[in-house]
């Protein structure tokens, strides 16, 4: 027994002295070492976090202030990333509609659009005031689309405020845009885009008593280049129609994108050839009892509408209140109903007036 003992303490002791037997030990312990300590960081920073994050919810009984509102009347923490985001772009927005922007960081984010249009194109875009009236989803993706390619002015006309539903088709809207106006939503992510666009933003609705007033010329005198008529009620899209035609502003019309799926049957073309769309029949009757039958651009689907085709909604009791929606029914024999869109519809609408 004794000499085995003897022998096992001889090979241990040959173990201990083998340089590469210490090397294996080290590692080892360094390896274990290593991964404790990272697992205890792991569970340092997650008992930070969950501390950090209990301590920011305020206890029920304890009084509550608002140190900030934003434009819109809403509460901002006082340490809001996306307050301080909006801030800085904001700011350098304001810069650089004073000038205070590298003119050649312009002109390389406008680089493609440059080389299709000419500098002289491009120089006509950019000295363009265009008039945007309904800022939803046809209107939005024109306004996006005219910001991006480098429009100088826009004015955004839109009494409405960002819905959940109309998150499937509106150009930049997100979720933290919902209640508040469309045309700020528009204005806050597009200067992130194009910080040097100068926008003058109208949260109303759009009439013949107030035409004058939001199709006025810019502050320094310069008239509407172009206005875009995206609107879907018949009372006000009749009443911006005759106004331009009888004042000689430029203007394009988009007709209805609801219940319309095939892209391939939207065109661009007069007023009077536009057919198979309840919108366009119904403005077109409109404006020629106002002596206006022909002359007005518009965007319009051929696709014909038919039962089976959609779900129609039931229509909230607020829409009533907007003018004569009986005809805005689908078909002649349907009772009155929110007309379905498919998201993807209202951009292509949206893009072809742009475009044009």
């Amino acid at each position: 027994m004794s000499s085995w003992s003897s022998w096992l303490a001889e090979r241990s002791a040959e173990i201990a002295s083998s340089h590469r037997v210490q090397i294996g030990i080290t590692a080892a312990v360094s390896v274990g070492v290593g991964v404790g300590a990272v697992v205890g960081l792991q569970n340092a920073r997650r008992w930070y976090n969950v501390h950090d994050l209990k301590g920011s919810i305020p206890d029920v009984d304890s009084p509550h202030h608002i140190d900030k509102i934003n434009r819109f009347g809403g509460a901002v923490p006082e340490d809001s990333h996306d307050q301080r985001d909006e801030e800085r772009s904001t700011a350098l927005a304001r810069r650089a509609r004073l000038g205070d922007y590298d003119e050649d960081l312009i002109l390389e984010q406008l680089a493609r659009n440059r080389v299709f249009l000419t500098d002289e194109g491009l120089a006509k875009l950019r000295n363009a005031f265009v008039v945007v009236v309904g800022c939803g989803g046809v209107g939005s993706h024109a306004t996006a689309a005219l910001t991006r390619s480098g429009c100088g002015r826009l004015r955004l006309i839109d009494f409405d405020q960002v819905s959940l539903s109309s998150l499937n088709r509106h150009a930049v809207a997100t979720l933290a845009d919902v209640g508040t106006p469309k045309v700020q939503c528009l204005r806050k992510r597009l200067e992130q885009i194009t910080p040097w666009t100068h926008f003058d933003c109208r949260n109303q609705l759009f009439g013949e008593g107030v035409a004058e007033d939001q199709l006025a010329p810019w502050n320094d005198g310069q008239k509407p280049t172009y206005v875009i008529d995206a609107i879907d009620n018949i009372d006000s899209k009749v009443a911006l129609l005759h106004y331009c035609k009888k004042n000689g502003l430029p203007v394009i019309s988009s007709m209805g994108a609801g219940c319309k799926s095939d892209p391939t049957r939207v065109f661009i073309g007069d007023i009077s050839a536009s057919a198979e769309d309840p919108l366009s029949r119904t403005t077109r009757r409109r404006l020629r009892m106002l002596g206006v039958k022909d002359g007005i651009p518009v965007i319009y689907s051929s696709e014909k509408a038919g039962p089976g085709k959609a779900q129609l909604l039931p229509l909230p009791e607020e829409e009533f209140a907007k003018g004569q929606v009986g005809e805005l029914g689908v078909l002649p024999d349907f009772r009155v109903r929110i007309l379905p869109v498919l998201g993807t519809m209202p951009a292509v609408f949206g893009l072809c007036v742009a475009n044009h």
